[in-house]
């Protein structure tokens, strides 16, 4: 069995995901467990397997959201040949893979109502039956669903079952995103750089410059933490000086003054699914000033301004990292623009 992957974090939020796997992972009971992208999802259903007295045993995983909605029945509950077109052979599927062990089951939010109403039997009575076959098969197998989705607000709108929701979470684990642990992202930085150094040869890691240790604590990572580590390695590896500390840093790989330019249809799709909405109505739930009665310009952007930032501290509790995440800002540019408005209050 490949050495399981490291969990590093020591943020309180963090720890306390890590504690409820922990925990959990003894019972026989189906677990959820909910993050965004990059927050470690697998990494968590990892821990629940190998901490769970099923650790000798298969741990299978399957991302819902990979399959097309005809295919994920074959995949999950297998096929009998002649079932369907292509079927020349029987095959079993992902819970008879994984009998005795765990099954994974990445974007479970995205499942058919079919497969949900299928896998509610499996989780509820422990039995299946294959595609084209009335046999039932039991299998002995400890789910662990995962997604980014809220399942609960899925029920009312009709998306998710309710009845397979209540059997699925006996325990939900929610991860919290990197930019709700920023004392971890130094810490996992510094893991993968010194990772990357060793991958490309280097006799040691040099460290960071103070500019890139600026960046990745302002940045708001919304690719979490696999985001991270792809900016981290990269930067190692365009920087190629193993003396020097790393002195740039590169996030969004695509920039470039010849990158191609939306076309108009992308355009019009974007702004067709977007609404125009007003920034300070929607950080302060206020109606915007009325136009016909701004006679200064400068003076009336200058006010508009202000009170989106003022709007935009109350709501992230004066946390300047968080208001400039929140605003989409880097942590410098947000610290220019309250000086210029005297907000710093330092």
């Amino acid at each position: 069995m490949a050495a399981p992957a490291q969990m590093i974090g020591s943020s309180f939020s963090f720890l306390d995901a890590v504690e409820k796997a922990s925990a959990a992972a003894a019972l026989n009971r189906p677990v959820l467990v909910i993050g965004e992208r990059g927050t470690g999802k697998e990494l968590i259903a990892d821990r629940l397997h190998r901490l769970s007295p099923r650790w000798s045993q298969t741990l299978v995983s399957l991302n819902c959201a990979a399959l097309p909605e005809n295919l994920i029945d074959a995949e999950l509950f297998g096929y009998e040949a002649g079932a369907f077109t292509g079927a020349q052979r029987a095959r079993a599927g992902r819970f008879e893979d994984a009998d005795g062990g765990t099954l994974f089951l990445d974007e479970i939010g995205t499942l058919s109502s079919q497969a949900q109403e299928r896998l509610l039997r499996v989780v509820e009575y422990g039995e299946l039956s294959r595609l084209g076959s009335n046999k039932l098969i039991s299998v002995d197998v400890r789910l662990v669903g995962a997604t980014n989705e809220d399942l609960p607000a899925m029920v009312e709108q009709g998306r998710f079952r309710a009845d397979l929701l209540d059997r699925l979470s006996f325990e939900v684990i929610t991860l919290p995103p990197l930019r709700e642990r920023a004392e971890d992202i130094d810490i996992l930085a510094m893991h993968f750089a010194r990772r990357m150094a060793a991958e490309l040869g280097w006799p040691r890691f040099p460290g960071f410059s103070p500019r890139v240790q600026e960046q990745l604590i302002s940045w708001h990572w919304p690719g979490n933490v696999r985001e991270l580590k792809n900016v981290v390695e990269r930067a190692l590896y365009r920087w190629g000086d193993a003396d020097r500390p790393i002195g740039q840093l590169v996030i969004d790989p695509f920039e470039s003054p010849w990158r191609p330019k939306p076309s108009k249809t992308s355009q019009r799709a974007a702004a067709a699914a977007v609404p125009v909405a007003d920034p300070v109505a929607e950080a302060c739930d206020a109606p915007p000033s009325r136009l016909e009665t701004i006679t200064d310009l400068r003076g009336a952007v200058a006010a508009y301004e202000k009170q989106i930032l003022e709007c935009a501290l109350d709501k992230h509790r004066h946390n300047q990292r968080r208001t400039a995440a929140g605003l989409g800002l880097s942590y410098d540019q947000l610290r220019h623009a309250l000086k210029r408005h005297d907000l710093l209050g330092e």
